[in-house]
Protein backbone atom coordinates (compact mmCIF):
# COMPACT_ATOMS: atom_id res chain seq x y z
CA UNK A 1 0.00 0.00 0.00
CA UNK A 2 2.96 1.92 0.64
CA UNK A 3 4.15 2.02 -2.98
CA UNK A 4 1.14 2.85 -4.39
CA UNK A 5 1.01 5.88 -2.41
CA UNK A 6 3.94 6.55 -3.38
CA UNK A 7 3.18 6.26 -7.07
CA UNK A 8 0.32 7.71 -7.11
CA UNK A 9 2.27 10.78 -5.44
CA UNK A 10 4.71 10.70 -8.28
CA UNK A 11 1.99 10.32 -11.16
CA UNK A 12 0.16 13.49 -9.78
CA UNK A 13 3.11 15.59 -9.87
CA UNK A 14 4.53 14.08 -13.16
CA UNK A 15 1.35 14.84 -14.66
CA UNK A 16 1.13 17.92 -13.57
CA UNK A 17 2.80 19.07 -16.76
CA UNK A 18 0.30 17.79 -19.08
CA UNK A 19 -1.89 20.40 -18.53
CA UNK A 20 0.45 23.20 -19.17
CA UNK A 21 -0.81 25.51 -21.81
CA UNK A 22 2.04 26.79 -24.19
CA UNK A 23 1.07 30.35 -25.26
CA UNK A 24 2.04 31.42 -28.84
CA UNK A 25 2.90 34.86 -29.40
CA UNK A 26 1.32 36.99 -32.32
CA UNK A 27 4.46 37.21 -33.50
CA UNK A 28 5.58 33.27 -33.86
CA UNK A 29 1.92 32.98 -35.67
CA UNK A 30 3.09 35.93 -38.16
CA UNK A 31 6.62 34.24 -38.74
CA UNK A 32 4.64 31.33 -39.53
CA UNK A 33 2.18 32.37 -41.82
CA UNK A 34 4.97 34.02 -44.04
CA UNK A 35 6.63 31.26 -44.26
CA UNK A 36 3.42 28.95 -45.63
CA UNK A 37 3.14 31.05 -48.77
CA UNK A 38 4.28 32.03 -52.05
CA UNK A 39 5.66 35.51 -52.08
CA UNK A 40 6.32 35.25 -55.90
CA UNK A 41 2.62 34.61 -56.51
CA UNK A 42 0.30 38.11 -55.95
CA UNK A 43 -3.34 38.10 -55.58
CA UNK A 44 -2.81 41.48 -58.03
CA UNK A 45 -0.92 42.55 -60.21
CA UNK A 46 0.96 46.18 -59.92
CA UNK A 47 -1.32 47.97 -62.96
CA UNK A 48 -2.76 51.17 -64.48
CA UNK A 49 -5.85 53.12 -64.06
CA UNK A 50 -6.32 52.07 -67.15
CA UNK A 51 -6.09 48.12 -66.68
CA UNK A 52 -8.49 48.24 -63.45
CA UNK A 53 -11.67 47.31 -66.28
CA UNK A 54 -9.35 44.08 -66.61
CA UNK A 55 -11.98 41.02 -65.82
CA UNK A 56 -9.07 38.45 -64.76
CA UNK A 57 -5.27 38.65 -63.52
CA UNK A 58 -3.46 37.78 -66.69
CA UNK A 59 -5.61 40.52 -68.77
CA UNK A 60 -4.69 43.39 -66.22
CA UNK A 61 -0.93 41.42 -66.19
CA UNK A 62 -0.92 42.33 -69.78
CA UNK A 63 -2.20 45.27 -69.88
CA UNK A 64 0.10 46.73 -67.54
CA UNK A 65 3.10 44.95 -70.04
CA UNK A 66 2.06 46.13 -72.88
CA UNK A 67 1.06 49.99 -71.62
CA UNK A 68 4.74 49.73 -70.16
CA UNK A 69 6.50 48.24 -73.62
CA UNK A 70 4.10 51.12 -75.38
CA UNK A 71 5.59 54.18 -73.55
CA UNK A 72 8.81 53.23 -73.67
CA UNK A 73 8.42 52.83 -76.81
CA UNK A 74 6.82 55.90 -78.12
CA UNK A 75 9.56 57.68 -75.89
CA UNK A 76 12.56 56.02 -77.97
CA UNK A 77 10.87 56.50 -81.35
CA UNK A 78 10.61 60.35 -80.28
CA UNK A 79 14.31 60.55 -79.86
CA UNK A 80 16.20 60.68 -82.69
CA UNK A 81 18.96 57.53 -82.34
CA UNK A 82 21.57 58.15 -85.08
CA UNK A 83 23.46 54.90 -85.51
CA UNK A 84 26.34 53.49 -88.01
CA UNK A 85 25.12 50.23 -88.28
CA UNK A 86 21.59 48.55 -88.21
CA UNK A 87 20.25 47.99 -84.52
CA UNK A 88 18.01 44.83 -84.06
CA UNK A 89 18.37 43.94 -80.30
CA UNK A 90 15.80 42.33 -77.63
CA UNK A 91 16.60 44.42 -74.51
CA UNK A 92 15.71 42.48 -71.18
CA UNK A 93 14.25 44.86 -68.77
CA UNK A 94 13.88 44.53 -64.78
CA UNK A 95 11.86 46.45 -62.82
CA UNK A 96 10.83 47.02 -59.34
CA UNK A 97 7.19 48.24 -58.60
CA UNK A 98 7.76 49.68 -54.80
CA UNK A 99 4.36 49.24 -52.21
CA UNK A 100 3.76 52.49 -53.01
CA UNK A 101 3.73 52.00 -56.54
CA UNK A 102 7.01 53.42 -57.81
CA UNK A 103 8.28 52.59 -61.24
CA UNK A 104 12.50 51.45 -60.88
CA UNK A 105 14.89 50.65 -64.16
CA UNK A 106 16.97 47.70 -62.02
CA UNK A 107 18.86 46.51 -64.36
CA UNK A 108 18.80 46.53 -68.62
CA UNK A 109 20.54 43.15 -70.12
CA UNK A 110 21.64 45.30 -73.79
CA UNK A 111 23.65 43.53 -76.18
CA UNK A 112 27.35 45.75 -76.34
CA UNK A 113 26.41 46.16 -80.32
CA UNK A 114 23.94 47.89 -78.92
CA UNK A 115 25.80 50.19 -76.36
CA UNK A 116 28.95 51.03 -78.98
CA UNK A 117 25.90 52.27 -81.28
CA UNK A 118 23.86 53.53 -78.78
CA UNK A 119 25.96 54.68 -76.18
CA UNK A 120 23.01 56.67 -73.65
CA UNK A 121 20.67 53.09 -74.10
CA UNK A 122 20.34 53.55 -70.38
CA UNK A 123 19.60 57.08 -69.86
CA UNK A 124 17.25 57.36 -72.48
CA UNK A 125 15.27 54.12 -70.94
CA UNK A 126 15.00 55.52 -67.40
CA UNK A 127 13.93 59.20 -69.25
CA UNK A 128 11.47 57.07 -70.59
CA UNK A 129 9.68 56.31 -67.35
CA UNK A 130 8.99 59.65 -66.52
CA UNK A 131 6.24 60.45 -67.78
CA UNK A 132 4.33 57.45 -66.68
CA UNK A 133 1.43 57.46 -65.17
CA UNK A 134 0.16 56.71 -61.80
CA UNK A 135 0.85 53.00 -61.04
CA UNK A 136 -1.24 50.72 -58.77
CA UNK A 137 1.60 48.57 -56.97
CA UNK A 138 0.97 44.68 -56.99
CA UNK A 139 -1.40 43.26 -53.75
CA UNK A 140 -0.94 40.14 -51.61
CA UNK A 141 -3.10 38.83 -49.05
CA UNK A 142 -4.74 42.72 -49.01
CA UNK A 143 -1.54 44.57 -48.71
CA UNK A 144 0.46 46.50 -51.16
CA UNK A 145 3.79 44.83 -51.82
CA UNK A 146 7.02 45.03 -53.66
CA UNK A 147 7.38 43.03 -56.95
CA UNK A 148 9.70 42.63 -59.75
CA UNK A 149 9.86 41.56 -63.02
CA UNK A 150 11.18 41.43 -66.51
CA UNK A 151 10.14 42.75 -69.46
CA UNK A 152 11.46 42.29 -72.68
CA UNK A 153 11.82 45.27 -75.35
CA UNK A 154 12.83 45.26 -79.19
CA UNK A 155 14.82 47.79 -80.59
CA UNK A 156 15.35 48.17 -83.64
CA UNK A 157 16.98 50.82 -85.78
CA UNK A 158 18.20 51.09 -89.25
Amino acid sequence: MKHAIVFLFIFTLVSCEYFNVKKTSSEAILNEELKTFNWNDVDEYPGFSICETSETIEARKTCFQNTLTNHITNYLQEESIIVTQDVNDTIMLEFQVSKSGELLLIQANIDSITVEEIPNIERLLNRSLEGLPEIDPAIKRGQPVTTEFQLPLIISVN
